[in-house]
């Protein structure tokens, strides 16, 4: 392995480095990586607290530009922070974005108040098929900003029903899934148009 600090390179079981003295133990690579995560984290939610706060100051600091830096863990901080109000503003806000990167095939992701009202009908079912649609029609536009997209609305509906019986984590990788695909199609607009 090479030293980060210094670049030499020094045998694998190497504590610290014998030319710069960097620590090079296990606790430290943990530590670094454990640091890194927590920065992205915060990043990700300094950047969804001010899109929060453009929205409802009825401003965009973006400039037309669309959201391509989401990430996981501040979905789930943020919807426990805020006891589950937003997880909505992330459905509105994704549907809002992919209607508008995907404009022009012919389809059309619905908003928050037709995703809460008919999953309220339905007892939840709707809310499965939002994804799975969310999930196809991203792979469906994907070629046309030149990338193919493994995961469908197939891998969505599955991960998000069967799962949910591998100790509950189903939906969560369901939602990195469409996470990742989102930020992947919105990129490509983003540079499409010069945002």
């Amino acid at each position: 392995m090479f030293c980060p600090k210094c670049g030499k390179e020094v045998p694998d079981s190497t504590k610290f480095c014998p030319s710069c003295g960097e620590d090079l133990s296990l606790g430290k690579k943990v530590q670094d990586a454990t640091n890194n995560a927590f920065q992205q984290t915060e990043k990700e939610m300094g950047s969804a607290f001010n899109e929060m706060r453009d929205s409802f100051n009825g401003t965009s600091s973006n400039g037309g530009r669309l959201k391509d830096d989401r990430g996981l863990l501040s979905y789930i901080l943020l919807s426990i922070i805020t006891c589950g109000i937003y997880s909505y503003y992330f459905i509105y806000k994704i549907a809002k974005d992919v209607n508008v990167a995907c404009d022009g095939d012919g389809q059309n992701t619905s908003g928050l108040a037709a995703f809460i009202l008919l999953s309220m009908i339905t007892c939840g079912i709707y809310t499965w098929f939002w994804y799975y649609n969310l999930g196809n029609r991203l792979a469906a536009n994907a070629p046309r900003y030149g990338m193919t997209f493994q995961e469908n609305g197939t891998t969505i509906l599955l991960w998000q029903i069967f799962g949910s019986f591998l100790c509950g984590i189903g939906p969560f990788v369901a939602m990195y899934i469409l996470i990742k695909n989102t930020n992947q199609i919105c990129n490509a607009y983003n540079r499409k148009h010069g945002l």
